[in-house]
């Protein structure tokens, strides 16, 4: 029987940093992008660390909801409107996509050690009302942004893990691979369906995780 009073209690835990990881994944494509020479995203308003500007209803918000519901509060996903980026406006367009599109996973990286510097804080604080609140979220925000990080270094377009590999590749190849775009959604949910992505996912995520409790002795 579901628990609605642990149910609204785990979203109130997870809110927070959720939508940071989701939105601010998001304006890192946008601050680096303008950075390299493409300002489509300053122009529309969407280089900010506003999460309002970012969110989308459904990937954002309604979707983590029903993954919250559904899993019993045990996994987490979502998304945030993508940053609208045109590639041919980078100063060197090949070159350049490897940074815009590895600003995403990076800024999750950043947000996930922020989250475990507050959760080492959490331990190290006197216990008050506060404290337990604050180790719970810490601990969402490190799982979200290792799953969003992991999860977009996938070599699959339109992933950021595929462009980076379309940056790497030689042009006679890298053109070849942007063409699996179009079918790089579909493909990830018949990963997501069948199982595959998640025996992908959690080893990687558990690597990620223990590496960043190694680094703040979070034992």
């Amino acid at each position: 029987m579901l628990d609605i009073n642990a149910l609204i209690q785990t979203i109130a835990i997870a809110a927070l940093p959720v939508i940071f990881a989701i939105t601010l994944h998001e304006a890192a494509h946008g601050y680096a992008a303008r950075h390299f020479g493409d300002p489509t995203a300053w122009m529309l308003g969407r280089i900010s660390l506003n999460p309002l500007r970012h969110i989308d209803p459904l990937g954002t918000i309604a979707i983590p909801l029903l993954i919250l519901l559904f899993s019993g509060g045990s996994f987490l996903f979502g998304y945030a409107k993508p940053v609208p980026v045109d590639f041919g406006r980078l100063r060197h367009p090949k070159k350049d996509m490897f940074w815009v599109a590895a600003a995403g996973p990076l800024a999750n990286l950043f947000m996930a050690l922020c989250w475990a510097f507050l959760l080492k804080l959490s331990w190290e604080m006197p216990v008050n009302q506060f404290t337990l609140p604050l180790s719970e979220m810490s601990k969402v925000g490190i799982m979200i942004n290792c799953v969003l990080m992991v999860l977009n270094l996938l070599p699959l377009p339109p992933l950021d893990g595929g462009r980076i590999a379309v940056s790497l590749l030689p042009h006679s190849l890298a053109w070849k691979y942007a063409r699996l775009e179009p079918w790089g959604f579909p493909i990830l949910l018949l990963l997501l369906f069948t199982g595959i992505l998640s025996a992908i996912l959690s080893p990687l995520v558990a690597l990620a995780a223990r590496a960043i409790e190694v680094i703040f002795g979070l034992y």
